[in-house]
């Protein structure tokens, strides 16, 4: 499947140091509603396909799941896919065929390489309360291996002001090795707070916001939008209101 960037009027034109900025605002994802389900999409997902939202460099799906009570994705199969789970509110339960189970709270990430081949579940594991969470995919730089599982807890571990490390191509700063060359960041800003990453040459970023408002490559971000960000060395991050969002270097 081919990876595209979206169609952007923010290009500058004719000048190739200008970093080319494109926000896709929360409104404007594809979107999957019925019965237990309210899941809004990043880029093309099950029956939403948009030629020009296939993914942004490896990262592939970033899925925004309302689950109702009791209910949600049953055993399914995956392969050859690096799966992300970020739990925003409620609790999510979790079963898969290496032998893992546990429920994720608010503020916890779940990483699993999906590798040659494995079975997991995601439900809501409150009979009340709905639970919200982040579904997010990149793409591997290899195929097959035996699938690789982990939880990362956040709490105090994310420091604020500041970018805390979740998942890199090699265990180093208490992140989780991961199948791709890309580093994946939690953020948190206090509010007039600004934070200042440097990217290295031939990267590109994405932010997706969680919560709170942030501007950044002169965009603002409220929670759902997001921007993927060409040729910048050094990006400025600028919280309004206390902000938490997740940093792509890709």
């Amino acid at each position: 499947m081919q990876t595209t960037t979206f169609k952007t009027n923010q290009t500058a034109s004719g000048d190739e140091t200008t970093p080319r900025v494109t926000k896709l605002a929360a409104d404007r994802r594809g979107r999957t509603k019925f019965g237990w389900l309210d899941s809004r999409h990043s880029f093309s997902f099950g029956e939403y396909f948009d030629p020009d939202h296939m993914g942004y460099r490896s990262l592939r799906v970033i899925n925004d799941d309302i689950v109702s009570p009791g209910v949600g994705f049953g055993m399914h199969p995956h392969r050859d896919a690096e799966i992300f789970t970020y739990v925003i509110s409620g609790a999510l339960q979790h079963r898969d065929s290496m032998g893992n189970q546990g429920v994720i709270r608010p503020g916890n990430l779940q990483y699993m390489s999906a590798g040659d081949g494995v079975l997991h579940s995601e439900m809501n594991a409150s009979p009340s309360e709905a639970v919200h969470f982040l579904q997010i995919w990149l793409r591997p730089n290899e195929h097959g291996g035996s699938p690789r599982y982990s939880e990362r807890p956040l709490g105090d571990a994310a420091r604020p002001d500041a970018l805390t490390l979740l998942f890199a191509p090699e265990a180093r700063d208490g992140a989780v090795a991961i199948r791709q060359d890309a580093e994946i960041s939690f953020g948190k800003l206090g509010a007039g707070k600004t934070l200042s990453i440097d990217v290295p040459e031939g990267r590109g970023v994405w932010v997706h916001q969680i919560t709170g408002e942030l501007t950044t490559a002169g965009e603002c971000l409220t929670p759902g939008d997001a921007v993927s960000i060409e040729g910048a060395t050094k990006l400025d991050l600028t919280a309004r209101r206390d902000a938490e969002f997740l940093v792509f270097v890709l």
